[in-house]
């Protein structure tokens, strides 16, 4: 439930759930991001990507970790994404916020917790259109939270961009028929 300032708890912004709408709106100070790729056709593509997303594989065949409260994304669901290697290893815990599975279209969000290098929420969405094509869609707002990611500047929006084309392209693989990786499930 939202705080006064639109905030929900543990979230480090507001408008949490604001990617739900595709609207392209997103808060004052905030950068938004939109990538969209075809990786199909047909509903097969549209199956095999969309559970891809949903039980985290997309994530892990890009090449980041995953450690989750869950097999499959849902509301409330914790997940630490973590990129780089070693001492390097950045962290980013999220939440999810919103989830989709219907026969055209599947995905989820997250929104951002303490000790994320970004502030804001990513969606990540397959849907297929009604002449059968399949897409992949990443929408999302953000701005830096991490000194690191503030440094990084424009650099850090190209790496956002690209993680998202990656993504895509792993979901036409994945589409294709190929493999993906699984997740560790975070015990408690």
């Amino acid at each position: 439930m939202p705080d006064a300032d639109g905030r929900t708890p543990d979230f480090t912004y507001a408008w949490t759930g604001a990617t739900r709408t595709g609207d392209g709106r997103c808060p004052a100070g905030f950068r938004p991001l939109l990538v969209r790729v075809r990786i199909g056709e047909g509903p097969a593509v549209q199956r095999a990507a969309g559970a891809a997303v949903l039980e985290w594989r997309m994530h892990r065949a890009v090449g980041v970790t995953v450690d989750a409260e869950a097999d499959r994304a849902a509301p409330g669901v914790g997940v630490v994404v973590g990129l780089g290697a070693g001492r390097h290893r950045i962290e980013a815990p999220c939440r999810v916020v919103w989830t989709v599975d219907e026969e055209r279209r599947a995905g989820f969000a997250y929104g951002t917790l303490t000790g994320h290098p970004e502030c804001g929420e990513e969606a990540f969405l397959v849907e297929m259109a009604d002449d059968g094509g399949v897409w992949f869609t990443v929408r999302a707002f953000s701005r830096p939270a991490a000194w690191y990611a503030r440094a990084g500047g424009p650099v850090t929006r190209l790496l956002q961009r690209a993680y998202a084309r990656r993504c895509g392209r792993v979901l036409r693989r994945i589409g294709r028929g190929g493999q993906a990786g699984g997740v560790r499930r975070r015990t408690r």
